[in-house]
């Protein structure tokens, strides 16, 4: 893996990979997109964006509408996710997405954050995670992503989920290897990077694949 510290942004990026992308919500505060779109260091830019829009059954992210509209304007390749609560209706989750999220053609899939498993079985999360992937996949007519982290992507996700496409964080890891390569699209692999325009740290990503690619996760 070919790694290069960028002063810049903070951290160190891997270099193997040509497209670069951050992931935000409200904790980032008010954004100034336009700087985002401005910031280039060592030869990389940020070409995509992932915006958060709901969370559980009722709760919606306050900066998603203006984020959302501000990365169309600047031209970022923009997504929205929801933050899954396994002890919340599946379906009252996808509803609560879908009345928050209009999505357009080169927009990126729907993705489900999934993070936390509250104490529930591992039935009923693999169960309500399957119901809220296809509510979203018949609503919205494209496979929704699945982004996680290593240790519940193998308790939960491997050989229950497999269908559907993967944005694994992984810190720990110079190579995202360790995943299925066929369904791996995503990889968050810092969360303390900077970028121009947001205030505080902000996760960082790439996109495993090329545009031709990327076109396999988007309207």
């Amino acid at each position: 893996m070919n790694w290069r510290f960028v002063k810049a942004f903070g951290i160190r990026v891997p270099m193997r990979y040509g497209i670069h992308g951050i992931d935000v919500s409200r904790h980032n505060d008010r954004i100034d997109w336009s700087r985002v779109r401005r910031m280039e260091a060592d030869g990389v830019r940020l070409q995509f964006v992932f915006i958060k829009a709901t969370e559980g059954a009722t709760m919606a992210d306050k900066n998603f509408g203006k984020n959302w509209k501000e990365a169309q304007r600047i031209a970022l390749h923009r997504g929205a996710y929801h933050f899954y609560h396994p002890t919340r209706d599946p379906l009252k989750q996808a509803d609560n997405f879908i009345r928050h999220v209009t999505l357009r053609p080169g927009d990126f899939a729907p993705v489900v954050d999934f993070e936390v498993v509250n104490g529930q079985s591992d039935k009923t999360i693999v169960d309500g995670l399957r119901l809220w992937l296809e509510t979203i996949e018949d609503h919205y007519q494209v496979r929704p992503i699945i982004y996680t982290n290593g240790n519940l992507y193998r308790r939960y996700i491997k050989g229950n989920l497999d269908e559907y496409p993967l944005w694994i964080a992984d810190y720990s890891t110079s190579h995202p290897g360790r995943y299925d390569a066929d369904k791996l699209y995503f990889w968050q692999h810092n969360q303390r990077g900077w970028v121009q325009g947001i205030k505080g740290q902000v996760d960082f990503n790439v996109f495993v694949g090329d545009e031709s690619r990327m076109r396999e996760v988007c309207l």
